[in-house]
């Protein structure tokens, strides 16, 4: 496996605790959205620490993108990258395969699971392949909201926001639940694309299954 050195050349928060980096592309270097790398801080502290993280760029862009949730609480590589700066630089490794496009379907996120589908979905809108996709973000509340205004430009109608832990006007505070999935869904003969913490996929694709949805057409990180 080879490693690549990239210099960082912009980091900022887009939300309390998610922040963008933009880094160098390496010549010849190539992914399809959805495929994810490990990803160290190159310091002699941490380049040892690895940690995958999925690219939000499109491989036609000259530049990486990675769009990470940054736990304050942890220490290691997620803390550091809260105060990790352009100009510093981060160690990344070969391309591997997390969750890939197959058909139109739902997509379906918990928190940080967005990521792999954010470059996904990036792509269909270059190619035009949009209508039949929808996407439910589910999130603790609107702070934790990231790039609403390119979801909402993108899907328009189709774009689901969640809140499980706040009340505000224009949004319901739930769970996603078969209740949920039953007014917002229609359709479970369509693929669907889950991603998200573990608990959170193995409950939302076992509800999806018993509302229908059939195993080949439930695309996770396996």
């Amino acid at each position: 496996m080879e490693d690549y050195i990239v210099k960082i050349l912009k980091a900022e928060y887009l939300t309390h605790d998610v922040k963008r980096f933009v880094v160098e592309k390496p010549v010849g270097y190539n992914f399809i959205p959805g495929q994810a790398t490990e990803v160290s801080i190159n310091t002699p502290e941490l380049i040892n620490e690895k940690r995958p993280f999925t690219f939000t760029s499109l491989n036609e862009w000259d530049y990486l993108e990675f769009i990470i949730k940054i736990y304050r609480d942890h220490k290691g590589v997620t803390n550091t990258l809260g105060y990790t700066n352009a100009g510093e630089e981060l160690v990344i490794r070969d391309v591997w395969g997390t969750i890939q496009y197959e058909k139109p379907g739902t997509f379906i996120a918990g928190g940080a699971g967005i990521t792999p589908f954010i470059a996904i979905l990036r792509d269909l809108q270059r190619k035009g392949e949009i209508p039949g996709n929808s996407l439910i973000f589910s999130v603790k509340g609107s702070d934790d909201v990231i790039l609403e205004r390119e979801f909402k430009g993108m899907l328009g109608a189709g774009f689901h926001t969640i809140f499980t832990r706040e009340n505000i006007m224009g949004y319901r505070e739930r769970e996603i639940d078969k209740h949920y999935l039953i007014e917002t869904v229609k359709d479970f003969g369509q693929h669907f694309y889950v991603c998200g913490p573990d608990l959170f996929v193995t409950n939302i694709t076992a509800m999806l299954q018993e509302l229908g949805a059939s195993s080949d057409a439930l695309i996770f990180e396996r």
